[in-house]
């Protein structure tokens, strides 16, 4: 017989650890949709040299990153042209897909931080990057690292949904 303590989990720990994966995931869904509306401000300014604008005509040009909706792509246009081509992917799904990708990872991002029916929260965002991991392997891409990538993605919420039970501060804790 065995006279040892049952050993109990360390249930702090465990909320944590599901305090932590749920921390990660919505960051990286929220500020994923929020890049989608990220663009280039461009502006020109006349050179000036002794403190007077110049005489030859000398500008000096300047880009900084600006966020606006205007600048939103769900699609980066580079990808979406690929995607256009892709005979498996119809043209009103890439429209629909384009449109919905960057508010759908804002709305999960902000679900999963606010703890709003976290599994489901975390299962959709699952499917969604399921969705861009098949996205990667139509396109061919080489050496698969944006598929090993969003891989790492998925291990993450299969360990939150796991943890699940431990994640205390939720709103409709059983969905």
């Amino acid at each position: 017989m065995n006279t040892e303590p049952e050993s109990k989990p360390d249930t702090l720990a465990l909320t944590y650890a599901a305090w932590l994966t749920r921390l990660w995931l919505a960051v990286r869904a929220i500020q994923t949709g929020i890049e989608k509306f990220a663009g280039k401000a461009v502006s020109e300014e006349v050179v000036a040299i002794d403190g007077s604008p110049n005489d030859y005509g000398l500008t000096a040009s300047s880009a900084e990153k600006a966020y606006s909706l205007d600048n939103y792509h769900g699609v980066p246009a580079a990808l979406y042209d690929k995607f256009a081509g892709e005979p498996l992917i119809p043209g009103f799904f890439l429209k629909f897909y384009d449109w919905v990708l960057g508010p759908a990872l804002l709305v999960l991002g902000l679900t999963i931080l606010l703890g709003i029916a976290s599994r489901t929260s975390l299962f959709l965002l699952g499917a969604l990057y399921i969705s861009l991991t098949w996205g990667l392997i139509l396109l061919g891409e080489p050496g698969n690292a944006g598929v090993a990538w969003l891989a790492a993605h998925m291990i993450l919420i299969v360990m939150a949904l796991q943890l699940s039970r431990h994640n205390k501060l939720c709103v409709l804790k059983k969905w």
